[in-house]
Formats: structure tokens, sequence, C-alpha cells
């Protein structure tokens, strides 16, 4: 019996431990499907892969190389660590030695992912001998090494962001790669939802629009984790038929999935222990034993908390720690410290490594035993991607998901069936979102002129009269320049409304030392003045954020609490597109202003996380125009009645109640984070005079959630009621409609029972 078995043995058998538990899935190992090489494969390709172990393909590997070869496009769906890769890297590789002109091209999401594809391809190269070139061109490739890859690369890794500002813009000097380029390559394409998914579709249009003028039509193979509507996001990222393969064929070893609920502090106000201390009980008993585990954090905070609570927990200074290392690992990081964090993990030297979903994608970090979730991920997909990271090797694995106490991890760890048995979210995206589509133009009529009657996704000369307008363009001979000395690329993110970031300049003792960067948004939230920050587990004093210079001045601190930000917002109604009947509600779809500030920030005290004390924070408003599914309660509707129902003086408190329920439940339907969406409530809306709640997309423009908030209104609202009807608490708490309301007599809980109960038509007992 191995460690880890013993691991599990012990907790099954312990009974403050399976009090907590409210399922434990014990999933069995799978066996593989093969199929032989196909007859066509390149002896010298078929000798490096023996030479990897490889002597046989699992059967959606098969079944991809014959579909590619066949010159179809495709979308991969298979679960994490089940041979994805080779779906496109054999038959890609067989058409380029085949043909010496071919190129291809591969996308990943991050910068990290690409590195781990070059090692990869780079292996599979030397093995065989082949006569290929593979480069990686990001923002991290030096110059001489872009000329290279540009003229000689037969495979060119990149990331979206570099074909968007760097290959496309300059494509007069990729004429010999684009003029050749038979193969498109897009790994991980369920990340390609809301603003990002959007900005993918259009960058797909401006790379086909190009590729066209130089005479090639790539073929795309996609990849994907298990998703509901894998097929269709693919083709609307792509505007291609795609072919689904979905017949995994690879083995995997055993897995214990276990769903913990932290237990109860207080029983009567519902208040369980904090995820981020409970997490790392759980990750000690296994980190203890060298069982290589990778924790899972929900925000940068917690993934510094965490890792810094673990090293204290495993702190022994006649031992060296028992010779055990514990890192944190998040956006933010400079590369030298990301890259040095995987090498070291997959070399063995870190034994625990917590992270933020930075490492949920395909990284080969080495073989990991256990993972530990602190707090359930927005959405079901991004659980299985990171339970995946345990158990890469066909051997016994174990996960721990571990429910924080917001609403939808309690609705969630309540709700077995709908992780084990429940099809997955469906990405959800916007391409034609007005913001990014003109951004898209721009770049698109920079790169080539438009000329009249030509599309891109459907008419556009209504787009570009605007943009003649704004001088940016001129029309001439029946075709649109670009008419301004500005760069349109470098003023567009793909994954944020704004393509600015913050700096964060370490200024400790006379020191200048970057030690981080944050998007605009973020830094507003978390680097305010005073706000503390945590680097590696160091403490930071927000000295000054100087928006104007995008920089923020930090130094080194010590403090016994940490902040976290409050924001106010303001909504309002522009315009109605349409209005339809759902939920048992009148809900109106429409264009929305939102006026949203952060106003002020918590001091939270560390590891027991109470309040002790608030603190101002001046920063200028921000204004966004965006897309907003609006719920009328209408005297008429079930919903409309059932709120009439509610004595009057508590309406404005059960209504902001009922939002927040709503706003919690819809992640896990819509394939989006809690922070993609937004909720307001007003008690006399300036539409219609009624009561309603604004469901909105956190983004400009709107990505789409609003409108899937319409398709989905009665699963998202039923499971509202649920989250509030099945708590254990009295008056409220965390987990259901927040912290108990001591503001009257009254119970608030109840009243918003009595109030979802009428409009849904359940049953009171």
């Amino acid at each position: 019996m191995d460690t880890l078995e013993l691991i599990l043995k012990r907790l099954e058998s312990d009974p403050r431990f399976m009090d907590s538990v409210t399922h434990w899935e014990k999933i069995p190992a799978q066996k593989g499907q093969y199929q032989p090489f196909p007859d066509d494969i390149n002896p010298a390709i078929r000798n490096a892969l023996r030479k990897k172990g490889i002597t046989e393909l699992y059967t959606h590997q098969a079944e991809s190389y014959k579909a590619v070869m066949e010159g179809e496009n495709i979308v991969v769906v298979t679960p994490t660590a089940s041979g994805k890769s080779l779906c496109y890297n054999l038959p890609v590789i067989q058409q380029l030695i085949k043909k010496p002109a071919s190129r291809a091209l591969y996308l990943f999401p991050t910068k990290a992912l690409s590195q781990d594809q070059q090692s990869e391809l780079n292996s599979l190269v030397n093995e065989g001998e082949l006569p290929l070139k593979v480069s990686t061109y990001d923002g991290d490739t030096p110059s001489s090494v872009r000329i290279s890859a540009r003229e000689t690369g037969r495979i060119v890794i990149s990331n979206p962001d570099m074909l968007h500002s760097g290959i496309l813009p300059n494509h007069p000097k990729w004429i010999k790669f684009l003029g050749n380029l038979d193969f498109v390559v897009i790994d991980e394409i369920h990340t390609y939802t809301g603003i990002f998914g959007s900005h993918m579709t259009n960058l797909v249009r401006r790379l086909k629009r190009v590729s066209e003028f130089y005479g090639s039509s790539p073929q795309i193979i996609c990849c994907s984790a298990t998703i509901r509507n894998p097929k269709d996001l693919a083709e609307r990222i792509t505007e291609s038929a795609v072919r689904l393969v979905d017949n995994n064929g690879a083995p995997s070893g055993s897995k214990n999935v276990i769903l913990y609920n932290p237990p109860l502090v207080d029983a009567v106000q519902g208040i369980r222990r904090g995820v981020v201390l409970e997490s790392k009980n759980v990750a000690v008993q296994f980190i203890k034993e060298k069982i290589k585990t990778i924790i899972f954090a929900r925000s940068r905070v917690r993934a510094e908390l965490i890792a810094s609570y673990l090293r204290k927990a495993l702190r022994n200074f006649f031992n060296e720690d028992n010779r055990t290392r514990v890192e944190s690992y998040r956006g933010g990081y400079l590369p030298g410290e990301r890259r040095g964090i995987e090498r070291d993990l997959r070399e063995g030297k870190i034994h625990g490594v917590v992270s933020t979903n930075a490492l949920e994608l395909g990284i080969d970090i080495g073989s990991l035993d256990a993972a530990v979730l602190a707090g359930i991920p927005s959405s079901i997909s991004s659980v299985w991607q990171q339970v995946g990271r345990a158990g890469r090797r066909n051997t016994l694995s174990a996960a721990v998901i571990i429910a924080s106490a917001s609403p939808t991890d309690q609705y969630l760890v309540k709700n077995p069936d709908y992780f084990f048995s429940r099809s997955p979210e469906s990405g959800l995206i916007n391409p034609d979102n007005m913001y990014i589509l003109m951004d898209h133009l721009k770049c698109a009529v920079f790169e080539l002129p438009f000329a009249e009657g030509e599309e891109f996704g459907g008419p556009i000369s209504d787009y570009m009269a605007i943009l003649e307008e704004d001088g940016v363009v001129r029309y001439s001979g029946g075709k649109w320049f670009w008419a301004d000395r500005s760069y349109p690329a470098e003023q567009i993110s793909l994954r944020s409304s704004t393509p600015e970031n913050i700096v964060i300049i370490n200024t400790t003792a006379g020191r200048n030392e970057v030690i981080g960067e944050m998007d605009l948004p973020s830094a507003k939230e978390l680097l305010f003045k005073n706000a503390v920050y945590i680097h590696r587990g160091e403490q930071f004093l927000s000295r000054e954020l100087d928006l104007e210079n995008k920089c923020c001045y930090v130094e080194a601190s010590e403090f016994n609490y940490y902040t976290d930000s409050i924001v106010k917002t303001d909504i309002k109604l522009l315009q109605k597109d349409r209005q339809e009947s759902r939920g048992g509600a009148s809900i109106l779809l429409g264009d929305v202003l939102v006026r949203s500030q952060v106003a002020k920030y918590k001091k939270l005290k560390f590891s027991t996380h109470e309040n002790i004390g608030y603190g101002e924070i001046f920063l200028p408003e921000e204004e966004m125009h965006t897309r907003s599914a609006v719920i009328l309660l209408k005297t008429g509707t079930p919903s409309g009645d059932a709120f009439q129902a509610v004595p009057e003086q508590l309406r404005e408190r059960v209504l902001s109640k009922a939002g927040t329920l709503i706003k919690n439940a819809a992640p896990v339907f819509l394939l989006c984070s809690a922070h993609d969406i937004g909720i307001a409530e007003r008690l006399k809306d300036l539409y219609e005079g009624y009561p309603a709640l604004y469901l909105y997309d956190n983004a400009p423009g709107g990505t789409g959630l609003a409108e899937g908030f319409i398709h989905t209104a009665d699963e998202i609202i039923t499971a509202a009621f649920e989250m509030v009807k099945n708590c254990s608490c009295r008056r409220g708490c965390p987990s259901c409609i927040g912290a108990e309301d001591i503001s009257g007599d009254e119970n608030i809980k109840e009243e918003v029972i009595r109030f979802f109960t009428k409009w849904l038509g359940k049953d009171e007992s």
C-alpha cells in the first residue's frame, strides 16, 4: 500500500474529517483504447515516437489524424493528460515533412504553455532527427531570434496577444510564413469565452483575411477541455465547419474526488471555518508525507496567504523544514520567477505549490499526486481541469474540493450530482460586440485596406463610416484606408477592457525595483493607497497608486492584517432590445450605463480573517456601457405578485438579498466567474416603474452573459431559491443571503424564502 493510499485510508477513518465530507467519489481506473500507427506515417516520425515509448495511438489520436489528413477542421475534447497534443503534432509534422514549404502556427493562451509545447516538440524533433525548425515567438523572444522564426520557422508557437500586436500588423515581414500557412492550432479553446473569446473570433477573422491575401487557407485544429458546446464554440471562434473528436481512448488511474464542507463554528449564524485555513490543514497532511500537492486558490491574495500558512505549519528549524519546500504561483510574477517555479516542480524540488488558475492549463509541472481546491472554481470544466492536474501518470490520485462560505460553493458542495452527472457549462462569446468589433476593424484596415462590399463577420460599411467620421480611415477608389498615425493594436487588450497595466515598484530603503505587474481594474481594487500587497510571502504597503504614469510604489511592511476593497455601483437603463416571459417574470434585455467607484477598504486580520477596521479610498469613478438582463417584478406575474406580498418596509432588503442570490447562482450555469457578472436592484425601475433586478455583463459592450441568462433563467432562479432554503442558518449567513441581518426584529431570510416560494409556485410546507 503506497503512502497516498495510507493517507486516504486514515482520512476515511477519521470521524472529524468525514463529518465535513458531503460526497466521496471513487473513480475507477480506465483502460486505454488503442489503434496502430497509420500506414502512411513517415518512418522518422514513427521512430521518434518509439524512442519516447509511444508504440501505438489512442483512439482519439488516430481519429484526429485521419480527419486532419482528409482536410477537415477539428476540435478535440478529452480530459486532462489524455495526449491531446499528439492529436495535432502528428498530422502537422507529417504534412510539414511531406511538403517542405508548409508552415504551421500554434496558438496557446499563455506564454508558459507555449514554452512547454516547444520543449515537447523539440524533444520529438531531436529524437527523430526531423528536418523541422520549431520557434517560439512571444514577448520574451529576443529580436535576433524573431527574424529567424519569421524566415525559417516551420512551426511557430505563439499566443493570441502576439499574433494581434506583433505578427498581423507586421505581416509584410511574414510573407513567406503566411503564404505557406497550412495549419493553425488553437489549444485550450474553452478558455476563449467572454471578452477573450469575443476578441479571439475577430483575431481569427484578421488572420484568415491576411492569409487569404497571401494565397493560403489554413486548416484549423482546436483542443478543448470538456464543456457543453465545444463544437459550437469552436465554430463560432473559427467561423468554419468543425468536426468534433471526443471519443477518449486514454487510460487513467483511479482517482478519489472528495467534496468537503468546512465544519460550522457558529451553528446559529451559519458561519463555517474559513476555506483558507481549512485548505491549509488538509494540504499539510499530504505535503508533510512528501505527497506532491497542488493547492488552487481563488485569488492572488488567498494564494499568498495559504502558501505562507503552509510554510509556517511545516517549519522546523532543526531539520530544515524536513527539506519540504512550498511555493506560491500566480499572475503578476516576473517571467523568470514563474519559469523557475515550473522547472523546480518538474524536477521534484518543490513538494507543494499554491496557485491561482494560472497552473490550471496543461503546463508540464511533473507528476502530482494530490490536488486541494481552496474554494470551488467558477465553472465545472475548471473544477475538472484542476482535479486533473493530479494523477497525470495513471497512478492513484486524490482531489479534495473545499467549499468556501460563498452561496455558489455551498450550493455545489450540497449537490454532488451536479459535479458527477450534469454536462458542464457552455462557452459564451459575442464577437460582434460593437466595442470589440470596432477595435478589430481598426486593426484590420491598418493591416489591409477594406474594399467596398467586403465583410468582416458581416457588412461593415456603417462601421467604416463611423471610423471615417473619427478621421482614422479615408475612403478612396472604392476602398477604405488607414489614415491615422497611431498603431491601433497597441491600444487594444485582448483579455480585459483596457490594455493598460500597472507596474509594481519596490521602493524599500531607496530601491527602485520592479517586482510585478497588474491590470488596471484589479490594481484599483488591490493597490490603492494604504493597501497591503503580498508577493511570494512578503508584505508590502502601497504608498502611491500613480494612475497617470501606470505605476504603484510599495514598501516592505509587517502588518497583522491584509486589505479588501468595497465597490459602490449605480446603473441606468439606456435602451430596451426585447422582452420575454421567463422564470415567472418579465425579463428585459437591453443596454445599460454602469457607474462604479472603489470607495472603501476593509482591514482583515491574518489567521482569523476578522474585520478590524475600514479606510477610505479616493479614486475616480468609472463608467461602462454594457448589456443587462432586467428582471421586472411586474404586477400580474408570479414574481411581481410575490413581491407585493412582502411587507412594504422590508421590500428593499428582500430585493437586495434576492439579487445577491441570483448573482451567486448565475455563474453555476454560465461559463464565467462571479466577477464577470454584476447585480443591481431598483425598487422602482425607470423604464416601466416596477421593482427590478439588473444582471449585467461586467465588460464594456457585453460578452453574451446577459443573453445567456435569459435562456437559463428558470434554472438560475430555482438554484437561488435552493441556496437560501437549504442553508442551515436561522437568520442569514455568508453561505446564503449574507451575514445575519440585525437591523430589525424581522427574519429577512424567512421573508426571502417566502418571496421565492410564491414566485416559483413551490409548496410552502
